[in-house]
């Protein structure tokens, strides 16, 4: 293969990880737009970054970045845009099987 097309798909990969990977996993941790989510990955490194920090969390710290990255609400946007097309597109069939005609 032509490595000027092995580039380009592998820059397409890197983009697609960027939008839509990165912040769907920033949400699942528990970073998101309403705040952190309760008993969350993310509720537990805050815990942690608090203790360690005298009761606060430090600005520009790890859990700081990812509170900004979800406090951005893109995540939320892009989850849904994604699941679709991330989801089998024969799960409705498997998952609620219609009844034989007759």
């Amino acid at each position: 293969m032509n490595p000027f097309i092995r580039a380009a798909i592998g820059g397409g990969v890197a983009t697609g990880l960027a939008l839509v990977a990165v912040p769907v996993t920033v949400w699942t941790l528990g970073f998101t737009a309403a705040g952190i989510s309760a008993g969350s990955i993310a509720a537990k490194m805050m815990s942690a970054a608090a203790i360690a920090n005298g009761g606060g969390v430090a600005a520009g710290s790890t859990v700081a970045v990812l509170q900004s990255l979800g406090m951005d609400g893109k995540a939320q946007k892009r989850r849904e845009t994604a699941q679709p097309l991330l989801r089998d597109r024969h799960w409705d069939r498997i998952a609620h099987p219609r009844p034989p005609q007759r």
